[in-house]
């Protein structure tokens, strides 16, 4: 059976890398809370081919630890405040609306916001600044990652009618909507099952139709290593086939842990899909 059509036209997506500055994500947890180690890490990823180097302070997983909102601008002024980073395009991962604050003022490229920003106290902060605003399916209203997740079937119209509710309404409020970035989640952010997640990332082609810009984010994730039954730490080629095929739908941004690999993958893709010379 054939899944693509061989003449397809390729969109490259841009690449975000992830440096997490915490204790406790489940992928990487401790290896780069050091502020040198978190710079280093974030200059090599940008060196790999990363668009944006994005820096999280606080993990979102269900064992997650809470990190409180000075807490977690400490630890991104120590990493952001040096001088290396200044050539570095940089995005911010934090639900915390003093944290967003914060990357406002930093002048920060993107803030992801994995509860879709849920505070609408500072959306007219959001609507008066210029970065990309990535707006995450959440299943939960605000905190760590705790629902038993969505039911299988009918997981896109739970994602859609989430993502054009929040947007409108941040909308409505002023943001910009060519700053706007919608992300369906994947993984326990839809919930335990990765045939949901499966369900979500085979309809995504709902999302790059609508009228925002798309990101998906599926490194390491926990459906990725269900459907090949391996751990984190040999989840690198399974995470790089979701993350291509999720480029073959349209996607505009990929967030990844490995940008080395992502980047090769979506050489090979760009090389294989361009036009034949005459």
């Amino acid at each position: 059976m054939r899944v693509f059509d061989p003449l397809f036209v390729f969109h490259r997506p841009a690449i975000v890398g992830v440096v997490n500055i915490t204790e406790d994500s489940f992928s990487d947890g401790g290896r780069f809370l050091d502020p040198a180690a978190a710079r280093e890490h974030g200059l090599q990823l940008w060196s790999d081919g990363a668009d944006v180097v994005e820096f999280g302070a606080a993990s979102s997983h269900p064992r997650a630890m809470a990190v409180p909102s000075h807490e977690e601008i400490r630890r991104l002024d120590d990493v952001l405040s040096h001088e290396d980073l200044r050539a570095v395009t940089v995005g911010i991962d934090s639900y915390q609306p003093e944290v967003q604050r914060f990357a406002l003022q930093r002048g920060v490229a993107m803030i992801n916001d994995v509860h879709g920003f849920a505070d609408a106290r500072v959306w007219p902060d959001l609507a008066n600044g210029s970065c990309d605003l990535v707006v995450m399916h959440a299943l939960e209203g605000y905190g760590l990652v705790t629902s038993p997740g969505i039911p299988c079937g009918g997981a896109m119209d739970t994602v859609t009618g989430f993502l054009d509710g929040r947007t409108q309404a941040m909308l409505d409020s002023g943001v910009d909507p060519n700053r706007i970035v919608v992300d369906p989640g994947m993984g326990l952010f839809l919930g335990k099952s990765p045939t949901v997640s499966v369900e979500v990332l085979r309809g995504i082609r709902r999302l790059v139709d609508g009228p925002f810009r798309v990101l998906v984010s599926m490194s390491r994730k926990s459906f990725v290593r269900a459907l090949a039954n391996c751990s984190v730490s040999e989840s690198g080629p399974p995470t790089l086939a979701a993350e291509l095929f999720a480029s073959l739908s349209g996607v505009d941004f990929i967030r990844t842990h490995d940008v080395a690999a992502l980047r090769a993958g979506l050489d090979v893709l760009s090389a294989l899909a361009a036009e034949p010379a005459p």
